[in-house]
């Protein structure tokens, strides 16, 4: 992607009752209205805001509509007070990880194993690392095509925005794991390479 006219963050959720769980929660029949942030996640929200310096209150936040994803970008409004609402946007959702959705989250490696071997493969019904950049790019150009010179915020989930970042940074989707791992509600500037 070429250089931005915005510039942009990104933000994982904080630790949610699905993590607590270990299980996979991909489906917005699930996710969207269950399985929000745990105790532990509202905390963490909240030390990533108190040591951030990046955003402020001119930030524009889009986030995922599951749960977990929106009460994170809540409270990341509330404490800076920021001037515009936050927007949801289905593009930032989960990846759906197919089969294993309800499942233990000791399918995630075999997954991330296969998208470095082919990033079209749907095995098992798994959202391909290809549709995931396919979806988030397009939010992108969206955003670039409604703004200029703004500040935007991204709250979302592991997979989507390690997606997102391998391929701003100019390296293919199926690299999304070597990147720099997102813990929960970090929150990191997105680097065009």
């Amino acid at each position: 992607m070429q250089q931005p006219r915005n510039i942009y963050h990104v933000m994982r959720h904080g630790h949610s009752e699905a993590n607590a769980a270990g299980i996979i929660v991909s489906g917005p029949g699930t996710g969207v209205s269950g399985y929000g942030l745990s105790a532990r996640g509202l905390d963490e929200v909240r030390r990533a805001l108190r040591e951030q310096s990046v955003l402020s209150s001119d930030c524009r936040i889009v986030s995922s509509d599951f749960l977990r994803a929106r009460q994170s970008a809540e409270l990341v409004h509330n404490s800076l007070q920021c001037n515009f609402p936050v927007r949801c946007d289905e593009r930032l959702r989960e990846r759906w990880f197919g089969n294993h959705d309800g499942g233990s989250a000791d399918a995630y490696p075999r997954v991330w194993e296969q998208d470095v071997l082919d990033p079209g493969h749907r095995r098992e019904n798994v959202e391909s690392v290809n549709d995931v950049h396919e979806r988030v790019t397009r939010l992108l150009m969206d955003l670039e095509s409604e703004a200029s010179g703004e500040n935007f915020l991204l709250v979302a989930h592991g997979d989507v925005l390690q997606i997102l970042l391998a391929v701003c940074a100019g390296r293919p989707a199926s690299e999304h794991r070597s990147i720099t791992h997102l813990e929960t509600a970090e929150i990191r500037s997105v680097v065009f390479g």
